[in-house]
């Protein structure tokens, strides 16, 4: 799915509230949240912190889809094109990058 339509679909939803979008610091906040989340699912899985008794099964990917939305909703209020920054940062992966890592 392009990212357009990631950002259209949020903002189809978040269309039905008022205000529709947060303001950045407070999205910021948001994504700080959700990446955190993130964080701690990868360190139950892959790390040495077990989950605790009283904590609920999370879904890695469900907590990567958070900071998606939260991202898309980020983009959204400050009218950014997601699929153009996209080409940007791959045409730097092609481009500056290329030769920065070690190949296979």
């Amino acid at each position: 799915m392009p990212l357009k339509q990631i950002q259209d679909e949020v903002d189809r939803w978040t269309s039905q509230f008022e205000p529709q979008y947060w303001k950045p610091h407070e999205i910021l906040a948001r994504l700080m949240e959700e990446v955190g989340e993130l964080s701690r699912e990868i360190n139950h899985l892959y790390g040495p912190k077990s989950k605790k008794s009283s904590e609920s099964k999370r879904n890695l990917g469900e907590e990567i889809g958070d900071a998606v939305f939260t991202l898309a909703c980020l983009a959204n209020s400050q009218g950014i094109d997601l699929d153009e920054s996209w080409r940007i940062v791959i045409d730097k992966c092609y481009g500056r990058d290329n030769q920065r890592y070690e190949r296979k």
